[in-house]
């Protein structure tokens, strides 16, 4: 009787510490989300710096909150570090939205530009290096989807530009077909839910 006494009270306490690491993860997860929400509203209210505090505290955090929700944080933080200038932290964020929504084709714009800003785009006659090259061709891609999904003559401008500067041919003679393609499947609102 004193074994059964002692494995039921082993038991109990087993129960008991299982119980109240989920009701304090419960909890975690509901201030995480609590401040997602006031996250939100100062954005809604353009309280930029407000919102980006809130934002980075949320951050060692974000994975408590739910996977949508998750994904329409961290493309919100990646606009709140883009307009702080903040573009290697906005990259960041907005490829984890890319990897989550490969069909959101507004973080690949802002992917696309990002990844141009601190090159000049040069005249064709001009030479070109290999840094050059590779900011462009990771940029490319980011801007045809969102060329393809929400047409803008700068942009396509700026698409075969960057195409003839980096003598890709090949790449801007089948730029059409790839624009048709991606076309196909295009999101311009994130769901959180």
């Amino acid at each position: 009787m004193n074994t059964l006494s002692i494995m039921v009270k082993k038991a109990f306490l087993i129960v008991f510490i299982l119980a109240t690491s989920v009701l304090t993860y419960a909890q975690t997860a509901d201030e995480v989300y609590n401040k997602y929400a006031d996250f939100n509203l100062a954005m809604l209210q353009n309280e930029h710096d407000k919102a980006l505090d809130l934002g980075e505290q949320i951050l060692p955090d974000s994975v408590k909150l739910p996977p949508k929700t998750r994904v329409s944080f961290y493309n919100g933080i990646a606009k709140l570090y883009e307009e702080d200038a903040q573009s290697i932290k906005a990259i960041a964020y907005y490829n984890r939205v890319v990897a989550a929504q490969p069909n959101y084709y507004v973080a690949h714009r802002a992917l696309g530009y990002l990844y141009i800003k601190d090159i000049a785009v040069k005249a064709t006659d001009m030479p070109v290096d290999t840094t050059y090259n590779a900011k462009v061709k990771r940029a490319l891609p980011h801007l045809e989807k969102a060329q393809a999904c929400d047409p803008s003559d700068d942009t396509l401008t700026l698409i075969k530009t960057l195409y003839k500067n980096i003598k890709d041919q090949q790449g801007l003679d089948t730029l059409p077909a790839r624009l048709n393609q991606l076309q196909k499947n295009c999101i311009d609102i994130l769901s959180d839910q």
